[in-house]
């Protein structure tokens, strides 16, 4: 089986170490990869968002099957394509990306069809957020409508913090189009928890419990980064909790996404608040999470390209998906001054005296020339 992996992060790295494992799997390609992917699969100079690139690769190349990390290219329709071409192709539709493309149509659903999540507002209009903000004070939650690669989400502490998200995303642009609309959310407290799942649009099978952490620094200092690490499984989630999140929230979600005409198949990321009222929603993603999917695809026995092909069969029901009764961490390194402007062009060294039982995923994406 000729298997491509779209992408260039960690993330990418972690599915093509898992698939490398199985039997099936004979060529790995990655597009546009790194360079520590470059160690495990053929590296293609097409970006992860170039769906006609990557539709001609594809066919040339008589890909089996093609697996996509980055939300992007789902919401743009990748998934779409490739089946009207007749390739088999791991993730949702564009319609059904739409849970992580437009946090409006997650909250709207949610909302329609009684899944716990925190109450919000959407504005289309600064001003009349400005308004609802002063009516309603801080805390709050201030959020860009569309994506805004992980940036778009401001935990205001006090009004004046909200007033100012509300000005970059609406007013200043900060985020382009993903700001002309905008969600103020009530800001919800506890502890959160990362749970994705594989679903046939029917059926729906947890992976292990995670929980991220987005601090650059020690002890939750520093600034919010797009992840800083991971671990697997996270004690916060009970098997009691386990019940009530997929009565809930897991077979809700997939349930409604059906019932109004986008039917749900791939993976799908619940980030849940662990409230003093139980398990809330503070967002859905349309693909592993990243940093999650490192521990958690690190504790996955079972062969990825099988759970795959049972999904996109109609048959998941029919896996028996098994985990490693182990713990796994992730750590991210990452150069001085991250998130903001920081040292680049560094030389990594030691990766030959990495012990056995430790693996390293490569995060920098390629920059891609331009292709001639």
């Amino acid at each position: 089986m000729k298997v491509l992996v779209v992408g260039g992060g960690g993330r990418e790295h972690t599915l093509v170490w898992k698939l490398k494992k199985s039997p099936r799997v004979r060529e790995i390609y990655c597009a546009p990869g790194n360079a520590g992917i470059a160690r495990d699969a053929a590296c293609v100079n097409i970006g992860a968002e170039d769906i006609p690139g990557l539709l001609a690769f594809a066919l040339n190349k008589k890909i089996d099957l093609t697996l996509v990390g980055p939300e992007a290219p789902l919401t743009a329709g990748i998934v779409d394509a490739f089946q009207d071409a007749g390739l088999k192709i791991f993730g949702p539709s564009r319609a059904a990306a739409e849970i992580e493309g437009s946090k409006v149509f997650a909250k709207d659903i949610m909302a329609r069809h009684g899944i716990p999540s925190a109450g919000y507002a959407v504005f289309t209009d600064p001003a009349e957020a400005r308004a609802y903000i002063d009516k309603i004070g801080a805390p709050c939650v201030v959020k860009a409508e569309g994506l805004a690669a992980g940036k778009g989400v401001i935990v205001a502490e006090d009004r004046q913090t909200a007033l100012d998200a509300v000005q970059s995303i609406m007013v200043d642009k900060a985020f382009g189009k993903a700001g002309e609309r905008l969600v103020v959310e009530e800001r919800l407290t506890g502890e959160e928890v990362s749970i994705l799942a594989f679903t046939d649009g029917f059926n729906v099978v947890p992976m292990i419990s995670s929980q991220d952490h987005k601090r650059a620094f020690d002890d939750d200092q520093g600034p919010n980064t797009g992840g800083m690490g991971a671990y697997a499984p996270a004690p916060v989630y009970t098997p009691e909790m386990h019940g009530q999140v997929m009565e809930e929230i897991l077979i809700p979600i997939i349930r409604a996404m059906d019932a109004e005409g986008c039917t749900y198949r791939g993976v799908i990321y619940a980030g849940l608040m662990v409230t003093a009222q139980g398990p809330k929603v503070l967002e859905f993603n349309a693909r592993f999470g990243d940093p999650e999917a490192q521990p958690v695809l690190m504790l996955l026995e079972t062969d990825l390209v099988e759970i795959i092909e049972a999904v996109l069969e109609n048959r998941l029901d029919k896996v028996e998906i098994k985990w490693k009764d182990q713990a796994c961490v992730c750590v991210v390194l990452a150069s001085g001054g991250y998130p903001g402007s920081y040292e680049k062009g560094k030389v990594i060294r030691g990766l030959d005296q990495v012990p056995g039982d430790v693996v390293v995923f490569h995060a920098y994406q390629h920059r891609l020339r331009s292709r001639r």
